[in-house]
């Protein structure tokens, strides 16, 4: 099978300046690239280029529309990383539906959670039919049966089945919604997030513009970010889509076991764009970096991009050390803040400047709310690093504020807002919480806590994870980043949150115990507790998580400290043989 062309040898490039998602894959469709599917081997499993991808959407539009389906009714897809995907994402853009992508079960033994989330993500949209891989056939069926308007689900035969008939399409246009995105951590209440395409093509100018990615001809991307994630959707789908790039893919699952065919595929194919949040870097590092092969070459990675999560200055450090032999080169590193309800990007680093971090002391960040800058003799105890994020978008504003909604200077800690044309109009069919966090002017809560410096954000966590603790703020990173940094558990398996006990917060630590028998149990919750009070200064009450459960997970894969707790006050959890909790006062 021969590689898919970087380039399009007669097509002019094009950089998002496009009205609509329909509108982009059929100037797209005119050119030579495509995208290409590989297996945890690096096999070539399928290759279409943007022409065959356009008309097999336009079969799939037939065959809904021929089908009675009307415009704006919403199309649920559970988006695997396939070819089908892209059949039924893009049939819907051209047979005037919504495409809902959602994600895969994800973990051991989670099949009714699964089943749950279908059927409130059903709920949410309101889907009149529902496809993916034949694998969830029956999954879909399942979560299906509570919902007699869901007229069709199944896998991808269920829309094969239906007769294509000579119908005129009705693509999607430049006023209407595109798709509808549920954020991270919704699977209790889920938020379904309205992307409009006005909205969509106004981030994509940003992303692949000079203040993102700055994308130029000749550019290919590289991914593995799952397509129900709005950073693999839009990031690696959308935006390459935008600029007319070749894509070469893998699952998140073949990445998860095989992370150096992530690096194997860039080296061998000459790409330049690629992204991950951190645990993706340090999970390449950690499995990858002792079975490097002797012809891997990452010189041409020029937009090496970190998001969807803490950026971790101390990962970025190993991942480069350990891949800078083989032409890595880490000023390629571009940390960027976003989230779904602006689409998908806020901010982004300069290029060739690297990832580039802010030391401040800890005790005025969690008593003052102020980012002072930490003596030079500062230790880990005593300072913190975190590391830039970057500028606003151009055409947006962002700010800091305190509680009372004044806006603060330069390192003062607050909420960051956000205010835009990439800015969601609100939550579907949900006014209240559109309203909870949209003002009347346009002005969107992140929900996220930062500062600014010279310009540019520093996120320093989530307010709804923040540990208040005798009036002491405590981020919860700081708590499992300890714990991590003493190599008592893997990266991913503590979680830190706080109980209400009536009396003030208790913090509680969460950890995955890969030990047996009661002795090594209760030393390794002493050794946590002992890492936590000598790295944060609190006590804390420590739980023993089986390794066949695992820490819950965000549909994006990032850790869920709110479900955590929930686990927890329902008593999935056990204590340790000799009890960690801390005696009361």
């Amino acid at each position: 099978m021969t590689l898919l062309p970087t380039r399009n040898s007669q097509l002019a490039f094009s950089r998002a300046t496009f009205r609509s998602v329909p509108e982009m894959l059929d100037y797209a469709a005119r050119g030579e690239t495509g995208v290409t599917f590989y297996t945890a081997r690096g096999e070539r499993l399928a290759a279409l280029t943007w022409c065959e991808i356009r008309d097999r959407a336009h079969v799939v539009a037939r065959k809904l529309i021929g089908a009675g389906f009307a415009r704006g009714d919403r199309l649920l897809i559970t988006a695997d990383t396939w070819p089908g995907f892209f059949d039924t994402f893009f049939g819907a853009q051209y047979a005037g539906m919504l495409p809902v992508p959602v994600s895969i079960p994800v973990g051991i033994g989670g099949k009714e959670a699964y089943l749950e989330q279908l059927r409130r993500q059903f709920a949410a949209s309101g889907a009149v039919a529902a496809v993916g891989i034949d694998d969830l056939a029956g999954f879909l069926a399942e979560a299906a049966a509570e919902f007699p308007d869901l007229r069709l689900h199944g896998g991808v035969g269920a829309i094969d089945s239906l007769p294509e008939k000579p119908v005129d399409l009705r693509p999607l246009g430049p006023d209407d919604d595109c798709y509808i995105q549920f954020s991270s951590g919704s699977t209790r209440h889920p938020h379904g997030v309205r992307i409009q395409q006005s909205a969509l093509m106004a981030n994509l100018a940003g992303i692949t513009g000079p203040a993102g990615l700055d994308v130029v001809i000749g550019d290919r991307a590289v991914s593995w970010l799952p397509l129900y994630h709005d950073m693999g959707l839009i990031g690696f789908l959308m935006a390459p889509l935008s600029s007319q790039l070749s894509i070469d893919y893998l699952t998140p699952r073949d990445f998860a076991r095989r992370p150096m065919q992530w690096l194997n595929l860039i080296s061998r194919n000459r790409a330049s764009i690629a992204y991950s949040p951190s645990f993706g870097y340090d999970l390449a590092t950690r499995r990858g970096a002792m079975q490097v092969p002797d012809d891997l070459d990452l010189s041409t990675w020029r937009v090496a991009g970190i998001g969807g999560d803490m950026v971790r200055a101390e990962v970025l450090e190993r991942f480069a050390a350990a891949f800078e032999p083989k032409g890595f080169n880490r000023s390629a590193f571009i940390p960027s803040y976003g989230m779904a309800e602006v689409c998908l990007a806020i901010t982004f680093c300069p290029h060739g400047t690297g990832f580039r971090t802010d030391t401040v002391d800890r005790a005025a960040l969690g008593n003052e709310q102020r980012a002072v800058p930490a003596a030079d003799s500062a230790d880990a105890q005593t300072a913190r690093r975190f590391v830039v994020c970057g500028r606003v978008l151009p055409g947006h504003q962002l700010e800091v504020r305190d509680e009372s909604g004044t806006v603060l200077g330069d390192r003062q800690v607050g909420r960051i807002f956000v205010k835009g044309p990439s800015i969601m109009p609100g939550y579907f069919n949900e006014p209240e919480a559109s309203h909870a966090v949209l003002s009347k002017d346009g002005w969107l809560d992140t929900g996220d806590l930062g500062y600014l410096l010279d310009g540019e954000i520093v996120v320093t966590g989530r307010a709804k994870d923040l540990i208040i603790v005798h009036g002491r703020n405590v981020w919860p990173q700081d708590i499992e980043w300890a714990i991590e940094g003493r190599r008592l558990v893997k990266t991913g398996d503590s979680a830190a949150f706080s109980v209400d006990s009536g009396e003030g917060e208790r913090v509680v630590v969460a950890v995955v115990a890969r030990v047996s028998g009661d002795e090594a149990r209760a030393e390794l919750a002493r050794d946590v507790a002992g890492a936590v009070r000598e790295a944060v200064v609190v006590d804390c009450e420590v739980v023993l998580v089986p390794p066949a459960l695992g820490l819950p997970m965000t549909s994006s894969g990032k850790l869920s400290r709110a479900r955590a707790r929930a686990n927890y006050l329902a008593g999935l959890y056990a204590p340790p043989p000799s009890s960690t909790k801390p005696a009361a006062a």
